[in-house]
């Protein structure tokens, strides 16, 4: 029997994401016949609006499905825009008939608002895994570009959800069609799990120096609270001054102002993609002074934190409430 793959579209969700999980079934089939069958929801039943601004028709609305079938829910920058009890109820439901149930992209936080992801594993996408930490503390969140923990899948989005679908392809039906597939679509490997998301440091910053390599690593985990210039240059084992020089002849910066723009970036996201207050983001990314976060994200985005928060529009389809965990 072929096996069921049900896609759950939101608002905005991405559609690079969507579509990298879908084609690598596309093709399987094509190689070995009707080896999946796929369909794809909307919370009404009609057309979904993607992130890029595309419409997508579906196949139907919430409903129910069968024990054995999966179901991935694919968001993009506001996963919780329409977030509401009724889809928490159905999520529940699923799991509780013996539904495998996923998240792309920010899908996860949909599971996670739902208490589905307790006890589990989990990735999404690298951008929103701040906010997702100082949301959902209590979950074992990854930077991997998959994880698949017993009856839940998760994928980073983008690209990774080829590498996601490879490797159920190669669990279900072997390593060679999972080859077969991934030529397709001209990759020159097929990525483990373990595979960085992001670019390497030494990539994003243009950077080759190793122990300055290694002082921005421990810049990006530390925001709060933030280490002294004197602690990071004593990891590395070079004077504050050794330090300073570094970061002036390959980055032309000081490493406290390097590290402030790090640190102002996280307040960004974590402004657009969760509802803590301003002082909580401020607090969350090392600034104990109200004022002097302000002043400082007023200097470097030309707007002060609250005036930099995302406007959700209404959502078509959605019912009233917000809806809570459990």
């Amino acid at each position: 029997m072929p096996e069921d793959f049900w896609f759950l579209l939101l608002p905005g969700f991405s559609v690079m994401g969507f579509v990298s999980t879908v084609e690598p079934l596309r093709v399987a089939n094509r190689f070995r016949g009707e080896l999946y069958r796929w369909r794809v929801l909307s919370l009404d039943g009609g057309p979904v609006l993607a992130s890029n601004g595309m419409s997508l028709n579906v196949d139907g609305a919430l409903q129910p499905l069968r024990r054995g079938d999966t179901l991935l829910v694919v968001a993009g920058f506001e996963p919780l825009r329409c977030y509401t009890p009724a889809l928490a109820h159905w999520l529940r439901r699923l799991d509780g008939e013996g539904v495998m149930l996923g998240g792309i992209d920010t899908g996860s936080v949909v599971l996670a608002e739902a208490g589905l992801l307790d006890g589990h594993r989990l990735t999404l996408h690298w951008e929103a895994i701040g906010a997702f930490r100082e949301s959902y503390p209590h979950l074992d969140v990854t930077q991997e570009l998959f994880e698949i923990d017993r009856s839940r899948i998760t994928s980073a989005g983008g690209t990774a959800s080829i590498d996601l679908m490879l490797d159920l392809i190669g669990q279900a039906h072997g390593v060679e069609l999972a080859i077969e597939v991934s030529e397709q679509f001209v990759l020159g490997r097929i990525r483990p799990r373990q595979d960085h998301q992001r670019l390497q440091i030494a990539t994003r910053y243009g950077v080759s120096n190793k122990k300055l390599v290694q002082v921005i690593g421990e810049m990006e985990r530390h925001s709060e609270p933030p280490l002294s210039t004197l602690a990071l240059a004593e990891g590395i084992q070079v004077s504050r001054r050794q330090l300073e020089r570094l970061f002036r002849l390959h980055l032309q910066d000081t490493p406290s102002n390097f590290y402030l723009g790090l640190r102002l970036e996280k307040a960004r996201q974590l402004l657009r993609q969760t509802d803590l207050s301003v002082l909580e983001v401020g607090l969350a990314c090392g600034f104990d002074s109200p004022s002097y976060f302000s002043r400082r994200y007023r200097g470097r985005f030309a707007f002060c934190p609250s005036q930099d928060r995302r406007v959700l529009p209404a959502c078509r389809g959605a019912d009233e409430g917000a809806g809570g965990r459990r």
